[in-house]
Order: C-alpha cells, then sequence, then structure tokens
C-alpha cells in the first residue's frame, strides 16, 4: 500500500512488476548518465575556448551519431521482453472474469459453478476500523498465490480499467470486447487497485481489492462460496 512519503513503487507482488521495476531502474540510470554528460559538456563548452577539432571532426560527429544508437538498443531490447512476458499466458490455473460497471465490479470464477458476486466500495460510514477508505470493498477478490490466474475483462457499459500497481496489472475493460491478461502472486496479501480510465461521474468510487492467499485457504473459500 502506498504512502503519502512515498517517492517509489510500490513493493512488487508479482514477477512481471518485478522486471518493471527493474526495467524503470535501469532506464533512469540511463537517463542520468545522459544528463551528466550533457551538463558537463555544456559546463566544458562554456568555460573552455573552442577549436577547430571540436567544432568540426569526423570522430565527434561519428560518436554522437552511434552513441544515441545504443542508448536506444538498450532500453529497447529489456522493454520488449518485459512486453512478450506480459503477453505470454501459458496454461494458467485459475480463470477470473472482471466486469465493468457503473460503477462497480463483477467477477465471475469460471472454472466454478455458480461462483459470481459484485463488489462495491465500502462507504465511508460503514468502514471497519483500519480499513482504507474509498479503496475497501464489500467482496473482496480472493485468488491463491504462486499460482498462475488468467483475468478475462470486459465491460458492460463504458469503458473501465482493472488496474492492481502492486501486481503491474493494468488492462482496459472495453464494451463488446474481451482482454485478458495474466499473473502470478507471489506472497500473500491484500492489494488495492481502482479504475484508472475516466468512466463517469464516480469514477473514482469503484475499487479493487485483491487478496492472495495459500491454495488450501482458497480451496476451503470457493467451496463454501459456492455450496
Amino acid at each position: 500500500m502506498a504512502n503519502q512519503s512515498q517517492l517509489g513503487f510500490q513493493d512488487a507482488s508479482s514477477p512481471i512488476m518485478e522486471e518493471l521495476i527493474e526495467f524503470h531502474d535501469h532506464a533512469l540510470m540511463v537517463a542520468l548518465t545522459i544528463c551528466s554528460l550533457v551538463l558537463y559538456l555544456l559546463t566544458l563548452m562554456l568555460t573552455e575556448k573552442l577549436t577547430s577539432n571540436t567544432v568540426d571532426a569526423q570522430e565527434i560527429e561519428l560518436i554522437w551519431t552511434i552513441l544515441p544508437a545504443i542508448v536506444l538498443i538498450l532500453l529497447a531490447l529489456p522493454s520488449l521482453q518485459i512486453l512478450y512476458m506480459m503477453d505470454e499466458i501459458d496454461e494458467p490455473d485459475l480463470t477470473l472474469k472482471a466486469i465493468g460497471h457503473q460503477w462497480y465490479w463483477s467477477y465471475e470464477y469460471t472454472d466454478f459453478k455458480d461462483l459470481s458476486f459484485d463488489s462495491y466500495m465500502t462507504p465511508t460510514a460503514e468502514l471497519p476500523l483500519g480499513h482504507f477508505r474509498l479503496l475497501e470493498v464489500d467482496h473482496r477478490v480472493i485468488l491463491p498465490m504462486e499460482s498462475p490466474v488468467r483475468i478475462i475483462i470486459t465491460a458492460d457499459d463504458v469503458l473501465h480499467s482493472w488496474t492492481i500497481p502492486t501486481l503491474g496489472v493494468k488492462t482496459d475493460a472495453i464494451p463488446g470486447r474481451l482482454n485478458q491478461t495474466s499473473f502470478i502472486t507471489t506472497r500473500p496479501g491484500i492489494f488495492y487497485g481502482q479504475c484508472s480510465e475516466i468512466c463517469g461521474a464516480n469514477h473514482s468510487f469503484m475499487p479493487i481489492v485483491v487478496e492472495s492467499t495459500p491454495l488450501t485457504h482458497f480451496e476451503n473459500w470457493s467451496s463454501l462460496l459456492s455450496s
């Protein structure tokens, strides 16, 4: 869960988010190196007298042509790798369908019979002590940890976006279309998110809560809810 003084990302809870944070740090170091080099060259040009060797030199032109290409390659290769990893869905253990409405979410566990529910934001007046305002819901999404989960996302009325930052998941919910993504939770916990698409007046009041539990707890919950 993010706090007011936090400057970086939330702690990663999935392999994809770990890769995204690592790529962010990698790109940040590349940008810092470029800014430092440009600042050094600007300082050098302002303090030193220019000569014909620095103004007209084939070697310098060759360097400042090839060097940016190398930098772009260093950024493109890990970026493409992460994009392919995010689109890869290989034999999921569980499939969850999320349907966006104005302004709440509906969930269907397609691998179980009659296991579905609506998830509404908990009103502030009914919020239990210690829970987060505008982020808690009446029915959480319960998922088994360390198991590949496929999410099928769509919408019933307008555009929505199913987003969990700590899991590295952000997929648009489009009426008449099924989008899918997958993730694996690496630790137990409660992960909060919100609709990231401007979907109307109550756009900020349709949160998402995913609770990652051990497999035995998930089986007990699913059997109790579907019975």
